[in-house]
């Protein structure tokens, strides 16, 4: 029961978020929909931006174990943008609200582990300085996050996986480059 209940609760309101905007939604909302009382609630979390805080944090952490190897520069995006494609509503409420602080360091770390180990999958049997490797991790990371953040900004309204793709293959072969550069210094 002690698992189920944080889980009901994170459920609860994340049920609630795709429905009406972080605003209006009160504690006793969540503990209503989720049959527990206000002080099961507070038992697991000291307020509704705590319980923000987790439900991203165990997303990245997700993230992390089902991504342990990443094949290309598109799967980075897809890894960032899961679990707002999921919820879209619920993500933009959480980005439109004082909270969205936590969800863009949501996205900032996620987009740091799945382009690090983009890049250090492809640097593998290269030779390039720490202080390069971080500079390509750098750029692809700020990449991947201005994307997703333009893409929220927009509202969630095009097509996200189009839109990267399209920017991978007018880039193609750009990164090689940089990194055939890095090799040379």
């Amino acid at each position: 029961m002690a698992s189920f209940t944080p889980k009901a609760i994170r459920d609860s309101f994340v049920k609630l978020l795709n429905e009406r905007p972080m605003s209006q939604i009160t504690i006793r909302d969540i503990v209503d929909d989720c049959g527990v009382n206000r002080n099961t609630f507070y038992y697991y979390f000291q307020d509704l931006p705590e319980l923000v805080k987790t439900i991203v944090d165990e997303d990245a952490q997700r993230i992390i174990r089902e991504y342990p190897t990443v094949e290309s520069i598109e799967d980075c995006l897809n890894a960032a943008i899961d679990f707002a494609l999921k919820n879209r509503k619920a993500v933009l409420h959480i980005y439109h609200s004082v909270n969205r602080d936590i969800y863009e360091q949501y996205q900032w770390w996620v987009c740091t582990h799945v382009v690090t180990v983009y890049v250090d999958g492809i640097l593998a049997d290269r030779t390039v300085t720490d202080q390069d490797r971080k500079l390509l991790i750098d750029y692809l990371k700020c990449v991947c996050f201005g994307v997703i953040m333009g893409w929220l900004e927009e509202g969630m309204n095009a097509d996200i996986q189009a839109r990267f793709q399209r920017i991978c293959e007018l880039k193609q072969g750009d990164f090689e480059q940089m990194i055939t550069r890095c090799e040379k210094t």
